[in-house]
């Protein structure tokens, strides 16, 4: 059943991911609100229950999360008021029409094969910055086994640090039990997002460092509460 679950998703993602684009730019003022109606839209189609602890504060610039599923962009995007600005792997925004689900809406795309992609990540997120959008970022880099967390790369700390960012630290659990894209399997359930205490960047300190301890603390109780569920 979750393997034909999966393949409706598949089938159904790849029709909006299609109408969004094409609404988006047929809307160019209007990006964020095409977006919101889709998450919505996707929180509804895959039975999405949200759990959520603690409270996210919208005036942070920076949204940092774990990262285990496709699912984790959807809630993150269904429950943010503000217009934000994903960092995505260059290898999604290059990839025939439906890269367009990033380069639309003006999303920041980086090389992490190239040297100047952090000097370029630097530029996007400050002119996105500017135009009052927050940054968001999975700053392991790529995709956990949904068990535990990854190393933390620099590109988050490094954003914050150059722009003195308020960040908003979140955990997300369970979502990949529901969405997993890559066995394509998908089932409805509950998502939990725990808002951890903003931080405020400092290069003078290990606030991301102890961020990054902090998340993995939490992570790691709330997976051992999850599974005596």
């Amino acid at each position: 059943m979750e393997r034909i679950r999966g393949i409706i998703l598949l089938i159904q993602f790849s029709i909006t991911v299609a109408i969004t684009v094409v609404l988006m730019y047929t809307f160019k003022n209007h990006t964020h609100k095409v977006i919101k109606v889709w998450m919505k839209f996707q929180m509804w189609a895959l039975g999405i229950k949200l759990e959520q602890e603690g409270k996210l504060d919208e005036s942070c610039d920076l949204v940092i999360m774990n990262h285990q599923s496709l699912l984790d962009i959807i809630v993150m995007e269904y429950i943010h008021p503000r217009d934000l600005a994903w960092v995505a792997k260059k290898e999604i925004s290059d990839l025939f029409f439906f890269g367009h689900i990033i380069k639309a809406p003006r999303m920041i795309s980086i090389d992490r094969e190239n040297k100047a992609g952090l000097v370029s990540l630097l530029k996007e997120a400050k002119n996105r910055l500017d135009l009052g959008r927050p940054i968001a970022m999975f700053p392991e880099g790529t995709r956990s086994d949904g068990k535990s967390m990854l190393e933390f790369k620099p590109g988050a700390k490094m954003i914050a640090n150059k722009f003195n960012l308020k960040v908003q630290p979140a955990i997300i659990i369970n979502t990949l039990n529901i969405v997993d894209s890559k066995k394509l399997k998908a089932k409805p359930g509950i998502v939990k997002v725990i808002y951890l205490d903003p931080v405020q960047a400092d290069k003078k300190s290990e606030w991301y460092e102890e961020t990054e301890a902090k998340m993995k603390e939490v992570l790691d109780l709330e997976i051992k509460k999850w599974n005596e569920r």
